[in-house]
Order: C-alpha cells, then structure tokens, then sequence
C-alpha cells in the first residue's frame, strides 16, 4: 500500500466535473510532481485529499485512511496550500508555537523547523512584516512541525528568489532521501524537472500521464539531435527534404525525433562536416504541452502507478 493513493477519484461542482476517475499513487522516498494547466483539477485533488471537499466518487486516502480517519494528522501528513495565511501580528515563532500545542507537538520542535527553513533570525519579527519567500518558508515549517512521514506541498517556489528556489529543491531531494513521501503540485514545470523522480500529469481533470520522469518525457523514443556545421543552411535543407522536423536557433539545429547516430549518417552522406554534435532529450514543457494538448486522447500509463 503506497503512503498515498488516489483511486478512481471524481468531482463534480454542480454541472462542472472538475476531477474525472483520476488515480495515481505517490511512493515513500520519491518526489511526485503533479503537474495542468489552470483548471486542470491539481487543486481539487488535493484538498478532497486533505479532506476539505468531498468527492463526488472514489478515494484519496493515506495509508488506506482518509485524512479524517488519522490519529494526530499533522504526525502523518504536512501540508502546503496556495492560500497559506498567518496572524499578522504574530511573530513567526509564536505561529509555530500554536500550532505545536493544537498538534501536540514539542516546543523543542518549534526551534528545529526554524532552522531547517532558514528562519531562525526572522523568527521573532511579526508575520505582517516577512516577505513572500519568508511566509512560504514559514508554511513549509509548518508542515514540517509534527515530523510527517508525506508532504504534500502546493506551488512550494511561490515567492522564493533564484536561491530560495534551490533551496527547496534540496529540502524536498533531502525528505525524500529520508524516506518521507513528497508531492509537489506546481506549473513550474523547469524547476519540477530537477526535482522530481516521478510525474503525473492531468488535464481537464482526467489523467494524461503517468510514470518515472524518464517514462513521461518518452525516453529514446523520442530522442532529438543538436548539430552545429559550417553548411548549416544546406544541411537544415536537407533535413528537412528529407522529412525530418528542424528547429533552428542561430547556428544550431535542433533534429526532432531523430537519434544522433542516423543524424551524424545523414550528414556523411550529404557530405556535410559537422562542428558539434549531441543528443537532447525531450524537455518536461514538450511533454507537458504534447500531452494536454489532445484532451480527447487517452491517458498514458507509462508506469506502475495503478
């Protein structure tokens, strides 16, 4: 049993079906990024997950048992959502330290969490005064604050400057690494792609894809070649004679779809010399946009998520 598993989960909004028989599950010592555009339901799964809407069918459970259903939820699962708020006038210790007593948590922990998001010389000032970076830091203490076995964080880059958005990045590779279950639902689809192990990807609430990173992005199939040449005009000419797709930016061509050995064939048998060449894999926005670009087209389940 996965330390999440959504199954089969549906929910309509009167006449608007904004989740559709989603399922997928998220692994201990993995990082899950889910990953629509807007409206493609990331946000309703989650919160019929944390047990703030119901689903109109279908489950979401943590280890079997609805979020209701937990004993001390905040010693099993940390959550970040986008909407995040705090008590202005409230220092961000003393946040941390309602929030301690309401979970039974040890104020000892308070200190810990402070450090652990870089908060500790902040931690004193009220919350009214912190930057955006300083207040998500301060809600991934939160989450952080009863020890949870799964994390579950919503846009977590929101607000964070280049190295606050390293920062996170190791944070969740470090949760991870410790055995912990992490989900990230986010649009930033680059910074997702250093991150994760895993990805799901919904569009129009239905499942487009499923799997490993590696899985998901197509893997050799859809392997892609960047050439530099001093012909380079007549070698993208031909290429694309030839019926190969080609991007060009300056110097370089991007060959899609085909593997650097048959594009360094091709070269040889025009005669064309060429400077640099390398294989590219196909980018998580490629992907992402293939996939939710045919909404009638059936879910790929590229991996063991069932």
């Amino acid at each position: 049993m996965a330390p999440v598993e959504i199954r089969e989960l549906t929910k309509r909004f009167a006449s608007v079906e904004a989740v559709k028989d989603l399922s997928f599950d998220v692994e201990p010592g993995r990082v899950t990024g889910f990953l629509g555009p807007n409206g493609a339901g990331k946000s309703t799964t989650l919160r019929a997950l944390l047990g703030l809407v119901r689903p109109t069918a279908g489950t979401a459970t943590f280890d079997g048992r609805q979020y209701e259903q937990l004993e001390r939820p905040s010693t099993h699962v940390g959550a970040v959502l986008e909407d995040a708020a705090f008590h202005p006038g409230r220092s961000g210790r003393n946040h941390l330290r309602v929030l301690a007593v309401t979970g039974g948590h040890s104020q000892r922990r308070v200190d810990e969490v402070l450090e652990t998001v870089d908060l500790t010389s902040a931690a004193d000032r009220p919350a009214k005064g912190y930057s955006m970076g300083m207040r998500q830091r301060l809600a991934i203490a939160s989450a952080l604050l009863g020890d949870p076995q799964i994390l579950i964080l919503d846009e977590p880059t929101n607000g964070l400057d280049p190295p606050g958005i390293a920062w996170m990045r190791e944070l969740v590779r470090r949760q991870a690494a410790d055995g912990r279950a992490v989900l990230i639902s986010s649009h930033l689809l680059a910074e997702v792609a250093q991150s994760v192990d895993d990805v799901v990807i919904i569009a129009k609430g239905r499942l487009r894809a499923r799997g490993t990173l590696e899985q998901v992005l197509g893997g050799d199939e859809v392997a892609s070649t960047e050439v530099r040449a001093r012909e380079i005009d007549r070698f993208a000419h031909a290429l694309e004679a030839a019926g190969h797709r080609v991007e060009r930016n300056g110097d370089t061509l991007l060959v899609l779809g085909v593997a650097a050995e048959q594009v360094g064939e091709f070269a040889t048998r025009e005669g064309v010399t060429l400077s640099y060449i390398a294989p590219r894999g196909r980018s998580l926005e490629t992907a992402f946009l293939a996939l939710t670009g045919e909404p009638e087209s059936p879910p790929a389940d590229t991996g063991a998520a069932g």
